[in-house]
């Protein structure tokens, strides 16, 4: 059986926006007070800015984390575990309500399409109390995919 061979593929912002636009499985590092890194598995989109969006809570680990050093990476993962992947690395900003709510109307929209009722889900964002993160790409890796080195694939 012949082995896969690893690909890193370079690519443009646009190009890398559009990678990431169907892909929604992400793992977001931030950094913890002590310097260590925080993992956090997240859903992302891309907004309409073209920066990478993430829900959640104010009191996460990943929104603290963000206020205190909005330097943050993701690894943006296809659904297929063994599919193509890539690092992003931006600066975070993190909106808590009021101004939350239409980004994370925006946020569901890059996601999932439309709600049938916007009126109710604003409502339940503001009773849930729900921020967002908003991460300005600043640098990104090569779309990359597992496999062997290319020295190695016909051993």
């Amino acid at each position: 059986m012949p082995r896969a061979i690893a690909t890193a593929r370079r690519v443009s912002r646009d190009e890398v926006l559009d990678f990431v636009r169907v892909r929604h499985q992400a793992v977001l590092v931030t950094q913890r007070a002590s310097g260590a890194p925080q993992m956090s598995p997240v859903t992302c989109g891309v907004d309409d800015a073209g920066r990478v969006v993430v829900s959640t809570y104010p009191d996460r680990a990943k929104a603290v984390n963000a206020r205190r050093n909005p330097a943050v990476s993701l690894c943006v993962l296809s659904d297929d575990f063994n599919g193509p992947y890539v690092q992003l690395d931006g600066t975070a900003e993190v909106l808590d309500l009021p101004d939350s709510v239409e980004p994370l109307v925006e946020y569901f929209r890059c996601i999932a399409g439309e709600h049938p009722d916007w009126d109710e889900y604003r409502a339940a964002m503001v009773q849930q109390g729900k921020s967002i993160i908003r991460v300005t790409v600043e640098r990104w890796g090569p779309i990359a995919t597992g496999g062997f080195p290319a020295r190695l694939a016909g051993d």
